[in-house]
């Protein structure tokens, strides 16, 4: 079965964000104000085959674990749903 994965990797609470703290200085002075909180991550989106959702999810977790995030200071939100099956379904 074919999944579609997306894995949100953020930082943890307390570890510093400077990419974060820059554009939130930098937003007021482009005339954005009212922003606070800025913190940058990334999103990685793939699709993975397995014989199921959980065997998919243990999957994702071993990529995260060695590579796609590091659990010292990053976290990990992974949504994991079926792929779509044909064009009309991916949109």
């Amino acid at each position: 079965m074919r999944f579609a994965v997306a894995v949100e990797v953020r930082g943890l609470e307390g570890i510093a964000d400077p990419a974060g703290q820059t554009i939130e200085r930098a937003l007021p002075v482009l005339g954005f104000a009212g922003v606070s909180g800025v913190h940058v991550g990334k999103l990685l989106r793939f699709e993975l085959e397995a014989d199921d959702e959980n065997a998919a999810r243990l999957e994702v977790d071993k990529m995260c674990e060695r590579l796609l995030a590091n659990p010292v200071i990053e976290r990990t939100e992974v949504r994991i749903e079926p792929a779509p099956t044909s064009v009309a379904e991916a949109r």
